[in-house]
């Protein structure tokens, strides 16, 4: 008896509550004494909701990481799901390239099994082409749409063309937000899509009006474009920088907010609950704190460690020092540890080190190097060097940044003073020959069977300077030009030059990080054109032209000596730099890159290579 009358009360307690929330019933049989279940209070409130989104699939995209990522959503299983933005490559007028990149990216599309909502970033609209194609393909550029008392605010950050880090929020799509939010008062949340993080960009026209009209409602907002995760409180809401689906990363994992994910957010009449499913495991929305950020960003992009490069001038090698700075500016403990791997002719003393820094300190070094039996220089083995950095934080685990670095003496190669007039206008009539060669001792990244020789692809090039300008002259012997005109560099034939103007300290740590703001590249294409890849980035006065040959094309840049020594704070010394030859052939299917000096973001890469120094 006293079951059945369990039984009842259940029944009716789970039928009022259906009838004040339209929520599914739950039929069990309730024994006497204890039971296997916490509670029957179901976590099924019919006004809650998941939905996920998905962040940037392109700039420098990976294969394959955004169709795993549509893969693993259709097992998740969420009511519908929304994008931040840089659905394609773009950047570009071609709109044969755009539709192949638009079939392709609908092609994942159309594998899901719930809808999917589009929002424009700077490589799907950076011209007016390109947001010609848009307005064929999906129409709006921004949009609203209200799902159970949530309405959804999708953004265009890209409505003047102006590229990354600038967006903007015109005066039309303004008054079309002013207008949605008046309508739609009541609603119990506010979710804001756009690509760009325009809190942290200037002049960004009507933004901050934006934020007005967003501070005294519930509202979060979501965007993607840094391809790193940072979580803000702001403006009374939470505003979220999403990582990568795909997109260009380093991928070291959730204490640098680099990793591929997809959100999964719970909508409850609280607001909305994150969780960041990693393709390789889930997390909480602190995953990368703003407070957290703050520490790790400078920390990981500003090396704790300085070494200074050893320089020869000829070919034999005996003995050298070089100074090794530590410097822990943070607030924590920081533990470092050395560990060297053998060289078949360099030894290295110490052998290991290990130690302690505390906070905001200072720790320096002797590595004193030895050759055995060098003879050409050309032929020093780099020792590899790695070193972990380890921080004692409460509450955070396994905080550890890892570099490796190479070890050899480097050439010291002197920049001259020009003799000549330097006209820049791709004829090399002016030089006195070209003084090195990238040939058959350069550094060869080739498809297989793409790469037939010096014939295929070779080049030779001179640095030289005046009162007022740095000069670099190449010839490319190249058998087969690929360049279409207006065409980025970066997907055709051209010329990259690589230059970091900082102190030798400072440049000769490169490893490809902060490119614009700490060193530049120079990428050209010998399209009729010449066009030069990011020209508004590089240095005021910046001149270039290049011109085709019957052997390939011949290039001249001329880079200001004014900010050589802006960036030396002073009359400037030494200059880093590098010359990398893209080539492709067979129609574009097979490239080959033949640089110089091995490339700053690649494994042979070693200290203090390239490095001119100004000769008088």
């Amino acid at each position: 008896m006293k079951n059945s009358f369990l039984l009842l009360w259940s029944l009716l307690a789970f039928a009022y509550h259906s009838f004040c929330q339209d929520a599914a019933k739950i039929k069990i049989e309730i024994p006497d004494g204890p039971v296997p279940w916490s509670s029957l209070n179901l976590n099924n409130n019919p006004a809650t909701f998941q939905f996920a989104i998905v962040t940037d699939r392109t700039g420098g995209h990976r294969p394959g990481v955004f169709s795993d990522g549509i893969r693993k959503l259709n097992l998740l299983q969420p009511e519908f799901v929304m994008s931040v933005g840089d659905l394609i490559e773009g950047y570009t007028e071609d709109t044969a390239q755009l539709n192949w990149e638009w079939k392709q990216f609908n092609g994942f599309i159309d594998s899901l099994d719930m809808p999917f909502f589009y929002t424009p970033g700077n490589h799907d609209i950076t011209n007016k082409v390109m947001e010609e194609k848009w307005e064929e393909l999906f129409g709006k550029t921004y949009y609203h749409f209200l799902y159970k008392d949530v309405l959804f605010l999708c953004l265009n950050s890209e409505d003047n063309y102006r590229g990354a880090g600038k967006g903007t929020i015109d005066d039309s799509q303004f008054e079309y937000i002013k207008k949605t939010l008046e309508e739609n008062t009541q609603v119990k949340w506010t979710l804001v899509f756009m690509h760009q993080p325009l809190w942290n960009q200037t002049d960004t026209k009507r933004w901050k009006d934006v934020e007005q009209l967003l501070k005294d409602r519930n509202h979060t907002v979501f965007v993607g474009h840094n391809h790193r995760y940072r979580k803000y409180d702001r403006n009374n809401g939470k505003y979220f920088i999403l990582a990568t689906t795909g997109g260009g990363s380093r991928l070291r994992g959730p204490n640098f907010g680099e990793f591929d994910h997809v959100v999964w957010v719970t909508m409850t009449d609280d607001g909305p609950i994150i969780a960041n499913l990693l393709l390789d495991g889930i997390w909480h929305e602190n995953v990368m704190t703003n407070d957290f950020a703050d520490f790790i960003y400078p920390v990981s992009a500003n090396f704790p460690i300085q070494i200074q490069p050893i320089f020869i001038d000829d070919n034999n090698f005996v003995k050298g020092i070089s100074q090794v700075k530590i410097t822990n500016s943070s607030d924590y403990n920081m533990s470092a540890d050395f560990n060297f791997f053998s060289s078949k002719n360099l030894i290295i003393e110490p052998g290991v080190f290990q130690d302690t820094i505390n906070p905001n300190d200072v720790r320096e070094i002797s590595l004193n190097l030895e050759g055995v039996n060098i003879t050409n220089r050309d032929q020093i083995d780099p020792l590899k060097m790695n070193v972990t950095f380890k921080y004692d934080i409460k509450d955070r685990s396994n905080v550890e940044i890892e570099h490796a670095y190479n070890i050899r003496p480097a050439i010291r190669y002197d920049m001259k003073t020009t003799g000549n007039s330097v006209k820049i206008d791709g004829k090399l009539n002016e030089w006195d020959g070209l003084e090195f060669e990238v040939a058959k001792d350069a550094h060869i990244t080739a498809d297989p069977f793409s790469h037939k020789g010096d014939k295929d692809v070779s080049s030779f090039f001179s640095v030289v300077y005046d009162e007022k300008n740095m000069y670099i002259a190449a010839k490319v012997i190249d058998d087969e030009i690929i360049a279409k005109d207006g065409e980025s560099p970066l997907r055709q034939d051209a010329a990259f030059i690589f230059i970091d103007a900082r102190p030798v300290g400072e440049s000769s740590m490169n490893a490809g990080q902060n490119l614009f703001s700490d060193w530049i590249l120079i990428a050209i294409s010998p399209d009729r054109e010449g066009t030069v890849y990011r020209k508004n980035q590089l240095p005021k006065g910046f001149l270039s032209a290049i011109k085709k040959t019957k052997q390939g094309y011949d290039l001249e840049l001329a880079i200001p000596t004014s900010y050589l020594n802006e960036k030396q704070i002073d009359a400037w010394k030494t200059v880093r730099f590098n010359l990398m030859i893209n080539d492709y052939d067979q129609g574009g299917n097979h490239s080959t890159r033949l640089s110089w000096q091995p490339l700053w973001n690649e494994n042979g890469n070693y200290i203090g290579s390239g490095t001119f120094f100004r000769k008088q």
